[in-house]
């Protein structure tokens, strides 16, 4: 959107739409939550423990967020990195 479609904009509607795309995320994350299991401190653990580094990788919408938990790992003392996956490299 350009300054000048957004200033046409009233603040109101800026205001609402803000809070329903907090309150829908918030609702995701909450039952994000209840999906957490045990799986969980092992995954951890096991991160935490390792002698190298952490690979994440993926393709399309999934990689681009590995390489968004690869930097984030990386940026809080977890050695990371990301490895994009090449379709034609995969078993068909």
């Amino acid at each position: 959107m350009s300054d000048s479609s957004l200033s046409s904009v009233h603040s109101d509607v800026l205001i609402a739409s803000a809070r329903q795309t907090l309150s829908t995320q918030a609702q995701a994350l909450a039952s994000l939550a209840n999906r957490v299991t045990d799986e969980f401190p092992k995954a951890v653990r096991m991160i935490l423990s390792s002698k190298g580094r952490t690979v994440i990788c993926g393709m399309g919408k999934s990689g681009l967020i590995g390489k968004k938990i690869a930097a984030t790992l990386a940026s809080t003392g977890t050695p990371s990195f990301f490895f994009i996956l090449v379709k034609r490299f995969m078993a068909t």
